[in-house]
């Protein structure tokens, strides 16, 4: 046996293995989730957004996006290099801390999928499939490699210069899928009938179905970031449960103060919510911090879901609402409530550490934001002229499921906007498909 092998803890190794497979199955839970809140006739299209960015992610990551964020920095913090480019150097007998290399790899990758995904929520209804399928790997190397470098990365500003703490994502996941949704709504502009049609969730057993699965799989990205099977990942199992349950009933007071009625679409929307939060405190902070970082992303997301309206960004699924703002929140309150018996040293204002630990938050939060929206929003501009990011005004209204991938969710007989199926449309609809 190497030396190398020596150093394997297959408790830990056992465990991670396990947090894995968790953070892998929140990306068809998503889809689950998302697919349930979009109107019948484009229900398939949002299922594929997720799932198709397994696979591109994952070719990604392979490639060159495991090496930049997690190789050696070439100085100045902002990125690695690629002396594991292609996975390159790692072997079964690599070793990163107590466990094999391959998986702490696999591990992040899983992490970046979900990632991705998340984006699709802002702008469902209405992307251009195959612009999506570029947009995908160019938005993971150009935005969310970076930013997990700088986060967590060897030499990272964010982490070794800065000193701005995140457990499991606050950063890397939910600030630059909320900033980068916000930027995408704004390139492609809202769906048609914004404002004036109703647009509900077609299929709220679905989006609670979502929701569960979410949650379960989150315990494996935020507990599985400890890297170990010890009292840190329990401790951030723990509050992870904690902050989910006091995000869904911060969400339900709110809905039962101001409309009258809790509801399902709440309950699942303040479950997220509260473990949107919790991400980068989850090992920070303790049991009562986690409590109250759920609570208050329960209820300030509950009506940051609506500024929208008010402010003009079709964000569909309320990506901005909830991961961006929920992100914000989470990472800040680290600077509140952080414990150095979580920690190990960084304590925040509330425990006598001062305004420095929320200072820092806070810069790392702005950096983060900016930089995701500002490369997003190049970019989803720079495709959109290339090779339109939009899908058409005829596809939009028929609907993704059929103008796109020639399937329908439901065999009802009827298409989504509510017009018979007869087999006059069939050639117009795969007419349209070949464009999009």
């Amino acid at each position: 046996m190497t030396l190398a092998a020596a150093a394997v803890n297959t408790g830990d190794t056992a465990w991670l293995l396990a947090a894995t497979a968790l953070v892998l199955l929140m990306t068809p839970g998503l889809a689950l989730f998302y697919g349930g809140m979009v109107r019948t006739k484009s229900v398939l299209n949002m299922l594929m957004m997720s799932f198709v960015s397994i696979a591109l992610v994952t070719v990604v990551w392979l490639a060159a996006g495991y090496s930049l964020a997690f190789g050696d920095d070439l100085g100045g913090g902002l990125i690695g290099g690629l002396h594991h480019a292609g996975m390159a150097h790692i072997t079964p007998d690599s070793v990163h801390g107590t466990v094999p290399t391959a998986l702490f790899a696999t591990f992040q990758l899983t992490f970046a999928i979900i990632t991705a995904a998340l984006i699709s929520g802002a702008v469902a209804d209405r992307t251009k499939f195959s612009a999506w399928l570029v947009f995908v790997p160019l938005w993971t190397l150009l935005v969310y490699v970076p930013v997990a470098h700088w986060v967590w990365g060897p030499g990272g500003w964010i982490l070794d210069r800065l000193g701005a703490l995140d457990f499991a994502g606050g950063l890397p996941v939910e600030i630059t899928s909320g900033a980068s949704g916000l930027a995408l709504c704004l390139v492609l502009g809202p769906r048609l009938g914004f404002k004036k049609d109703a647009m509900r969730p077609h299929n709220l057993p679905m989006v609670i179905l979502g929701a569960g699965l979410l949650w379960f799989g989150w315990f494996g990205f935020n507990a599985g970031s400890a890297l170990g099977a010890n009292g840190l990942a329990a401790a951030a199992f723990l509050n992870t449960l904690a902050a989910g349950c006091t995000g869904l009933l911060g969400w339900l007071f709110v809905e039962q103060r101001r409309d009258g009625h809790p509801t399902t679409l709440g309950a699942a929307s303040g479950a997220v919510a509260g473990l949107v939060a919790i991400t980068p405190s989850c090992g920070t902070v303790s049991l009562l911090g986690a409590l109250v970082v759920g609570l208050a992303a329960g209820v300030v997301c509950s009506y940051a879901v609506s500024w929208k309206f008010k402010l003009n960004y079709d964000d569909s699924l309320d990506v901005v609402g909830v991961h961006l703002v929920g992100g914000i929140i989470g990472t800040l309150l680290i600077g509140l409530f952080a414990e150095k018996a979580m920690t190990g040293g960084v304590e925040g204002l509330f425990y006598g550490g001062g305004l420095a630990p929320l200072g820092k938050q806070l810069l790392a939060v702005v950096a983060v934001a900016v930089y995701a929206f500002a490369v997003t929003y190049g970019l989803g501009t720079l495709l959109d002229k290339a090779m339109g990011f939009r899908a058409s005004e005829e596809q939009e209204h028929t609907g993704l499921d059929l103008t796109v991938h020639a399937e329908t969710a439901y065999d009802h007989g009827v298409l989504g906007h509510g017009a018979p199926v007869s087999h006059s449309v069939l050639p117009s609809a795969q007419k349209v498909k070949t464009q999009a």
